[in-house]
């Protein structure tokens, strides 16, 4: 199994619209083309962050998926120019991580 974290920090004033967004549009275009979307978050200590956890069942399932969403039109032409928007892209950080035994994913 392959644990994807991602943490992005919303442009300022931005948060509330991004997590909308990734509510209405994000998640369920992704869920759509059969990722899976484990958890949404926002940072209670400031008002950029934002995380999101998705798993795949193996890093083949994660490539494929990932061209299943961002090779799409409409990823490319709609949804990505509205990330643009609201997200800071430069501080974009993913982290790949193995579930423990404890940790009740995988």
């Amino acid at each position: 199994m392959v644990v994807e974290l991602r943490e992005y920090k919303t442009l300022p004033g931005q948060r509330q619209n991004w997590v909308d967004y990734m509510e209405e549009v994000i998640i369920p275009f992704q869920r759509a083309r059969g990722m899976t979307i484990v958890g949404s978050f926002v940072g209670s200590e400031d008002d950029e962050t934002y995380v999101w956890i998705r798993t795949f069942a193996s890093e083949a399932e994660r490539t494929r998926l990932y061209a299943a969403v961002y090779k799409t039109p409409e990823w490319e032409n709609e949804i990505s120019l509205r990330v643009a928007e609201m997200l800071d892209r430069d501080r974009i950080r993913v982290t790949l991580l193995d579930p423990t035994a404890g940790s009740g994913i995988g």
